[in-house]
């Protein structure tokens, strides 16, 4: 009977750990902290979106940090087989907007009690607060490992899945970079994905908590659009965040660590061509004719945000709307579609709901999941240089890429 070690109870590393004692491994699964699942408990906030419903192509291309590597582990153990596996466990799921799969119970704690207990009926051991030192080879091949108090444990085949280094108060620390770096194998350097964005304008102070829907936003680097996205955004103390910040934030990163000048541009008014929304304009000021402009727009914009448009757009908001020309419409008809904030930088990569970079995919088999330098040793989840938009694209990444660890460290005969 092979010993397939696992590092990191996280999601990817859970699978791995059922799916290599579902083929007849005795598993052991290392954890560094006092309990497993700790980063899957927070994702959905805190209701798990456990992977995504659309086809598999179009989850592929929602993963836009090499999601061309997951071809093969995708499409043998996809979405469908996540959402099989939970509704097995007795956790039924279900499908909201935009495709996101979530428990019925919207319980994040119940997606990891059904993984756990799938590992107890399986008879993996699992080491709590057991933190990996070093993964130990003999003759090239993996040997086991070593634990930071000096403990060794012995493998015929080892599978790193610890995470990146995102939210390190839920044991994602990027320790696992070290522990590959160490044998030879190359770090794509890690940079926040997913993560908020701060900027150089002060008045996001005055609205923060505002959110808004159905916004257009365009990221520009260097005055050139570099990517498009449509959703939901809200305004902090700091900048601004919400699903499609979060999902430009990525390549807002790279940008800026290019030197180039960020820029997001919102439309607030997507749906309207300048033409009709003038119209619109229009309408409304004929309805308060007698009122000043920043009272003139309470039907058309969230108070927060009437003063600072009109500041952008160069008009005083304690002019009377009827005093308004033709012109100042038309600046202001242009900044409620083109209301820029400048891109300072990116929240902490601690704050990134993920970590883009990692373990380079390739030195990794995408079939199988195991390193082409080191015979016996596997990678799955976040410490791998994959990264996704929001949607649950992430967690299918990782179910995918653990269960063709914990799979293939049991067939492969190497």
């Amino acid at each position: 009977m092979k010993h397939v070690l696992v590092i990191g109870a996280g999601p990817a590393g859970m699978m791995a750990a059922i799916r290599a004692a579902e083929n007849g491994a005795e598993v052991t699964l290392l954890e560094k902290m006092k309990k497993p699942g700790r980063k899957m408990m927070i994702t959905g906030k805190g209701r798990c979106n456990i992977t995504n419903a659309a086809d598999v192509p179009e989850i592929i291309r929602n993963i836009h940090g090499n999601g061309a590597f997951l071809n093969s582990s995708m499409r043998a153990y996809d979405n469908r087989d996540v959402m099989a596996f939970f509704e097995e466990q007795g956790v039924p799921v279900k499908v909201e907007r935009g495709n996101r799969v979530f428990p019925v119970s919207d319980k994040a704690q119940d997606a990891v009690d059904a993984m756990v207990h799938r590992l107890h009926e399986l008879g993996v051991t699992i080491e709590l607060e057991t933190p990996v030192a070093d993964i130990l080879t003999q003759d090239g091949r993996v040997a086991g490992v070593r634990t930071k108090t000096g403990v060794h444990y012995k493998a015929d085949a080892v599978i790193l899945a610890v995470g990146g280094a995102s939210y390190p108060g839920t044991g994602s620390s990027g320790d696992g970079y070290a522990m590959a770096e160490k044998l030879g194998h190359t770090i794509v350097p890690i940079r926040p994905s997913l993560v908020p964005l701060e900027t150089e304008e002060d008045w996001v102070k005055d609205v923060q908590g505002l959110s808004l829907r159905n916004v257009r936003a365009t990221l520009l680097a260097d005055g050139e659009p570099v990517q498009e996205l449509f959703g939901e955004m809200m305004f902090t103390h700091f900048g601004v965040t919400g699903p499609i910040i979060l999902s430009a934030s990525r390549k807002a990163a790279d940008c800026l660590a290019k030197g180039s000048l960020v820029e997001l541009e919102l439309n607030l008014k997507p749906a309207l061509i300048p033409e009709k929304l003038d119209a619109r304009v229009q309408r409304d000021f004929e309805r308060y004719i007698r009122k000043s402009l920043k009272n003139g727009l309470v039907d058309f914009l969230p108070h927060k945000l009437i003063e600072p448009v009109l500041d952008y757009a160069y008009l005083d908001p304690d002019k009377p709307v009827h005093q308004v020309t033709a012109e100042e419409r038309r600046r202001l008809v242009e900044t409620l579609q083109h209301l820029t904030l400048t891109i300072t930088k990116t929240r902490p990569l601690a704050e990134a709901i993920v970590t883009a970079g990692g373990i380079s995919v390739k030195e990794i088999n995408p079939k199988t999941m195991e390193s082409k330098l080191v015979p016996g040793l596997y990678f799955a989840g976040e410490v791998v240089d994959v990264d996704a938009y929001t949607g649950g694209y992430n967690l299918q990444a990782a179910f995918s890429m653990g269960n063709a660890a914990g799979c293939w460290s049991v067939w492969n005969d190497d």
